[in-house]
């Protein structure tokens, strides 16, 4: 395993993701109540013995920075590392990264002083836990250039995603980008094919999607970027196909691309329901995270249902159904919490800053008393003050930007460092 290198591609505006995008990059947006999205990557190839990490960011990257600088912390005596490669300016190449491809064609100088033998090529944006090694080992025994990571969808499905078809040893054969609902691609199913899970067929996901996760023999991927294409999705691997020695490896198992906001509003959400589609609960491959020392939750007299809650909060006497509570979160007496995700705070206010706030009519940090939400995502850093009402206005929002807060998918976004005042309802 020494030999191989996890490339963890940090994305780039995360437009469908604005305004959790506007002060980070979508991979540093917080995910679960105590995580980050670039967690979920980083945990799975740990996990999985590949331990030499680089992380490519461009934009928005301070946050991302800071957090995988605190986090991810290898001693002396193990070869494991996570290095960040931001986009920078050399005598070769004056522009920034134009695509996935460009990304770590414009890095391959750092990648080669550690001799690797392949490339393990990951998304900084997805939710799902897998044996990276078992892929790994696939691809070996298989004998391929070029492995992609599919996974079944449904026809609705594969209208979004790059569409794979394979033979019975599993080499791709063919690659169709996002194929519209009214093409027929009947002939891509692959329910009687050798390996696939037969419970394809009963559930309707009879097609290949990519997962955006490949692995490459470092020789291959020398040439396949030995081009001006910038993308690898709709550009090296197309291409590739079509000179062969690209197979595919099926993964059964949970994957969420979290690329827009009611995505990531109901895959947040899910993670609080009794059986939810993504279990952190594994010991066996656990989701890291930044370590904090917070001291444990405290709820004073609450009523609180299906809700995931983070370390340092403080909740008195208030209702909370279907939500996520992040860490260091107050939520003050007679307030009721209905679908919402809560990012927390990065910090505890002082008394002396509340009582300055208060003498300038600001909120302290979290949500004040007898105040009702529903349906909403509050950013870091937000205060929401008394009597406020957020969701009860209307019964569905159109998207848009506002004094206090956004809506984008029809959900209510209180961004972060927001300000929402006393009796205010949006």
């Amino acid at each position: 395993m020494s030999n191989v290198i996890s490339i963890i591609l940090g994305g780039g505006k995360g437009a469908r993701l604005y305004p959790l995008t506007k002060e980070r990059a979508k991979p540093a947006v917080p995910f679960g109540a105590k995580y980050r999205i670039v967690d979920i990557p980083i945990s799975n190839s740990i996990n999985s013995g590949f331990r030499q990490m680089y992380v490519l960011t461009q934009f928005n990257s301070a946050s991302l920075h800071l957090h995988l600088a605190s986090t991810y912390i290898f001693d002396q005596f193990s070869p494991g590392f996570v290095e960040i490669l931001a986009a920078e300016q050399t005598y070769s190449n004056s522009s920034w990264y134009e695509g996935t491809a460009d990304a770590v064609r414009k890095n391959l100088q750092h990648f080669r002083t550690q001799q690797p033998s392949h490339y393990v090529i990951l998304s900084g944006d997805q939710l799902y836990r897998m044996d990276l090694r078992k892929m790994y080992e696939q691809h070996i025994e298989s004998g391929a250039e070029i492995t992609v990571a599919c996974t079944p969808v449904t026809r609705e499905v594969a209208a979004d995603l790059g569409i794979l078809d394979i033979d019975s040893r599993h080499r791709i054969t063919e690659f169709v980008e996002k194929p519209p609902l009214e093409r027929d691609i009947s002939h891509l199913g692959v329910t009687e094919r050798e390996g696939i899970p037969p419970q394809m067929k009963e559930t309707g996901r009879i097609y290949l999607a990519s997962m955006g996760i490949y692995i490459f023999s470092a020789e291959r991927m020398e040439t396949a970027l030995d081009n001006s294409m910038t993308d690898f999705g709709k550009e090296i691997i197309p291409r590739a196909i079509d000179h062969g020695g690209v197979y595919a490896y099926v993964f059964d198992g949970f994957w969420e691309d979290i690329g827009t906001i009611r995505n990531f509003y109901e895959t947040n959400l899910d993670l609080a329901d009794i059986n939810p589609a993504f279990n952190f609960y594994d010991e066996q491959m656990p989701i890291y995270t930044r370590r904090r020392d917070l001291p444990a939750s405290k709820f004073n007299s609450c009523r609180i249902s299906n809700t995931l809650a983070a370390d340092g909060c403080v909740i008195t006497d208030s209702t909370l159904s279907g939500s996520i509570v992040g860490i260091r979160t107050f939520i003050e007496s007679g307030s009721e919490l209905d679908g919402v995700v809560l990012m927390g705070a990065d910090y505890y206010e002082t008394d002396r800053q509340k009582a300055d706030n208060r003498r300038r009519k600001i909120p302290d940090l979290g949500i004040g008393r007898n105040t009702k939400i529903r349906n909403a995502i509050i950013d870091k850093n937000a205060r929401v003050g008394n009597g406020v009402q957020i969701g009860y206005a209307n019964d569905s929002y159109t998207d848009g930007d506002f004094e206090h807060h956004f809506v984008r998918d029809g959900i209510i976004i209180i961004p972060k460092g927001g300000v929402v005042p006393d009796g205010a309802a949006l």
